[in-house]
């Protein structure tokens, strides 16, 4: 009896002290919000270009090394790592934000506007964070303070900030796929990882998951089409690429919509260049047609692209053209390890409320998260930035995209959650 009595109060104890922590660290989230808000907003009036994120790579490296976590710069060109330690060995997780802003000129009328300008492709342009990343990097450096002050666990933490999500400049590496080939996931090697997304189309303070794939995999193509020049006035003489071109980009539709069991997985292909000629007057000589192909399965995306180098030299013969297709590896599916999700959905609804918490169909955006999956198990999940009642969201990548602040409060305490609910486990 006694014995029962010394191990009930020694629960008691342990509980009390628990939910003290709890507490605490509660408040320390709360207490960070008006910081991490202060960062975004810095970072959004001052975006850089994928593989070009110079100052940002700076201030993030001085944050983390002003809370004594250990720091590597120049990762994948621009990239930031931080690694922290808990006060116990144990497991190693990771959590990742993406950095780069894109050539789109700001609409929205802030007071933290982005007048920024950039290099693309040789021309100058404007630059905006119009996917959210800026708001990725406040809430990542928001939960790096936070842990950074309350390690009392077991394991390792590494922070990857990383550049150029949208990918590198035409001619260089970058992204993921390059923090890979350098072994970010190596020294200490990563058990598990961890990242998310704001969305301005989903309600602050909700967060929306799946379990395995939740983004299409994604694959840019490149078609040259070759005919035979001619005067405008006598298409006869021609062997015309522009309508070869025209058929080409309506028989690939055909695969989508009549080869392809859309019931099972979606697929989607878009064309979104097409470069020919100089005049009104004059058929040119040469075509060239830029798309890209979504999909959510991989025998499917093989599918596809086996067919697609079957159609297009044929149907350029058909008009006494030649075609040749270039099709890279582009973007894996971004896919959710499936006991992973399932281990740390309770984690999830702790930080959001259960309630708060939501399964999605899969998205036909991609996204390079996935090359650090296929790697080790991860769980990529969604982050409500639309004013609950708005009746307009605009959309990423676009000049008037805007996120509700009052939302990456939520992001900064499910990442925590997450770190310490896996490092405990």
């Amino acid at each position: 009896m006694k014995y029962t009595k010394t191990l009930l109060f020694s629960s008691v104890l342990l509980f009390t002290a628990f939910a003290k922590a709890q507490t605490n660290l509660d408040k320390e989230i709360t207490a960070i919000e008006s910081k991490v808000i202060e960062w975004r907003r810095d970072f959004h009036q001052n975006p850089e270009l994928g593989n070009r994120e110079f100052n940002t790579a700076d201030k993030i490296a001085k944050h983390l090394k002003s809370l004594g976590i250990k720091v590597q710069t120049g990762v994948a060109k621009t990239g930031v790592v931080g690694i922290l330690e808990g006060k116990r060995k144990g497991k190693v997780v990771a959590l990742r934000a993406d950095i780069d802003a894109l050539p789109v000129k700001e609409r929205a009328d802030l007071p933290f506007k982005s007048t920024a300008m950039g290099e693309y492709q040789g021309n100058p342009v404007p630059v905006m964070h119009a996917c959210g990343h800026d708001t990725h990097i406040a809430i990542l450096m928001g939960v790096a303070e936070v842990l950074a002050k309350n390690n009392d666990f077991a394991g390792t933490v590494k922070f990857i900030f990383q550049p150029a999500e949208e990918g590198a400049p035409p001619g260089e590496e970058g992204g993921a796929e390059l923090m890979v080939k350098e072994n970010v996931l190596k020294n200490p090697d990563v058990d598990a990882i961890f990242g998310l997304h704001i969305g301005s189309g989903q309600d602050v303070n909700t967060i929306a998951y799946k379990p395995g794939g939740i983004m299409a995999a994604s694959q840019s193509f490149e078609i040259h089409v070759k005919g035979k020049q001619s005067h405008g006035s006598t298409p006869w003489t021609s062997r015309d690429p522009i309508m070869a071109a025209v058929k080409i980009i309506d028989g690939l539709q055909t695969i989508i919509s009549r080869e392809i069991p859309l019931t099972e997985e979606a697929a989607v292909l878009s064309i979104g260049q097409i470069n020919a000629g100089v005049r009104s007057n004059i058929i040119p000589e040469e075509v060239h047609i830029v798309g890209t192909l979504r999909t959510l399965d991989y025998d499917m995306q093989a599918f596809i692209n086996q067919r697609m180098k079957e159609m297009i030299p044929a149907i350029a013969a058909a008009y006494r053209t030649e075609a040749t297709l270039t099709i890279p590896d582009g973007y894996p599916i971004t896919f959710n390890d499936v006991a992973l999700t399932a281990q740390m959905l309770p984690s999830l609804e702790k930080a959001a409320g259960k309630d708060n918490v939501s399964v999605i169909k899969a998205i036909t955006g991609a996204e390079d998260f996935s090359f650090f999956q296929k790697e080790v198990p991860g769980l990529y999940f969604f982050l409500g930035g639309k004013t609950p009642g708005s009746t307009e969201a605009f959309p990423h990548h676009t000049p008037d995209f805007y996120i509700d602040e009052s939302g990456m409060l939520l992001g900064v305490k499910t990442f925590v959650q997450l770190t310490h609910d896996y490092l405990g486990q």
